[in-house]
């Protein structure tokens, strides 16, 4: 079972996870209802490292990205649920749209998005040279979406 890691306390300990020579692999997202589709990204994730670290959208920044009226799980239960899934070892609350700062705190060895992105649409993808972390893209399963999610109760 994974754990949640305070934001300030999360670059040293990934620090010491790196001098004991652990890997880590990091993401992130709001993963408000969960679907498969999140857990086949996830489940990816974990095969490029020793340890997963979900940095998730808080309550504000996802009300930040995607509107009012979300998310539609709180932040508390989100963490919850993503630390039940046994590919996840630990999940870190960001605040801000983008985890930039945060990816530039912790220097993960790999990073993970979904394969919309590119090296050169992906926002932090300049960090992540700078910090010599490898990218990589993750596919998406078709027609799996928390939009798709919701519109699919609304219309019923």
């Amino acid at each position: 079972m994974g754990q949640i890691l305070r934001r300030e306390k999360v670059a040293e300990f990934v620090s010491n996870l790196h001098k004991s020579g652990k890997t880590v692999v990091a993401t992130n997202g709001c993963f408000d209802i969960l679907h498969v589709g999140h857990v086949r990204y996830l489940e990816k994730t974990k095969t490029f490292a020793d340890y997963m670290i979900v940095l998730l959208n808080s309550d504000k920044s996802v009300r930040s990205i995607k509107g009012e009226g979300r998310p539609i799980n709180n932040e508390n239960d989100r963490a919850e649920i993503l630390c039940a899934l046994s590919c996840v070892d630990f999940v870190v609350l960001f605040d801000e749209d983008s985890p930039r700062l945060l990816l530039d705190e912790i220097k993960p060895d790999v990073y993970t998005k979904g394969a919309d992105y590119t090296l050169e649409t992906l926002p932090e993808a300049d960090i992540m040279k700078k910090n010599g972390t490898r990218v990589e893209f993750i596919e998406f399963v078709q027609g799996k979406s928390t939009t798709n999610t919701i519109e699919k109760m609304k219309n019923n």
